[in-house]
């Protein structure tokens, strides 16, 4: 697990007081809602330090932490899975 998803893993698993994995669709199991939404949105705005523009806010892009440690290096430039990692990692 790579870094950006181990910090979305571990703040899901302390707000929901569950473990959450980077696949689990904490909404689809019924453990989110649309309050929980917002604050998750906060959460990636402050600790990534990027703006969720409107156009962003699909439910889809936040329903795992796999998608959104994809929408995290999508928004900040960060190479996607499978890319060469930077030295400065």
């Amino acid at each position: 697990m790579n870094d950006i998803t181990s910090q979305i893993t571990g703040f899901l698993s302390a707000a929901l007081r569950r473990q959450v994995e980077p696949d689990d669709d904490y909404f689809a199991q019924g453990l989110a809602d649309s309050l929980f939404a917002l604050e998750l949105v906060t959460f990636v705005e402050s600790r990534f330090a990027l703006t969720v523009e409107v156009e962003d806010l699909d439910l889809d892009s936040f329903r795992t932490a796999n998608r959104i440690t994809q929408f995290v290096r999508r928004k900040t430039g960060a190479p996607q899975s499978g890319e060469a990692h930077a030295e400065s990692d």
